[in-house]
């Protein structure tokens, strides 16, 4: 007969095993990605703040309500802070109420997607197709008309304003 003590361990394992699966399942295939910007650990760290760095290339999240670009209204585009690839309009940003900085479409060939499963939950990751520097997520709570909300960390994007002629 089992031993009670060895099929709670043995079921705790299969368990635990489980969730590494779960949790790190997607980042192998994050390893082998290959992108236009490619730059050794040593030179990210040196260009970027700890921040930049922290969310840009660990996957970090900004706290909410932290980045100065929340409240940004200027006319311009923001762009990567790794790369400085444009990536959303000023015209596509709108107050989600989040804390963080978000816009309902980005500009072409600029974004890519992948799942994210941290946490414990399915999301949809967006990082910047040129340099693979994570920005944040996408959620399907968002306004006209797109339906999207592409919730970004602020401290991923630089603000470029739009020259004076054009505004």
């Amino acid at each position: 007969m089992i031993d009670r003590r060895l099929m709670l361990t043995s079921l705790a394992g299969l368990f635990g095993f489980a969730a590494l699966r779960w949790f790190g399942a997607s980042a192998p295939a994050r390893a082998a990605e290959k992108f236009e910007v490619e730059k050794t650990d040593a030179e990210w760290r040196a260009q970027l703040t700890p921040e930049q760095y922290e969310i840009l290339r660990q996957e970090g999240t900004e706290r909410p309500w932290t980045s100065p670009l929340l409240k940004e209204h200027r006319k311009g585009t923001f762009a990567c802070a790794g790369c400085d690839l444009p990536l959303f309009s000023s015209d596509t940003k709108f107050e989600s109420g989040t804390g963080w900085p978000s816009f309902f479409r980005p500009l072409d060939n600029a974004v890519a997607t992948r799942e994210d499963r941290t946490f414990g939950m399915a999301r949809t990751e967006v990082h910047c197709r040129r340099c693979g520097g994570h920005l944040g997520h996408v959620f399907d709570d968002g306004p006209k008309p797109t339906g999207l909300r592409y919730c970004m960390d602020g401290f991923a994007l630089n603000f470029h304003p739009a020259s004076s002629s054009a505004t």
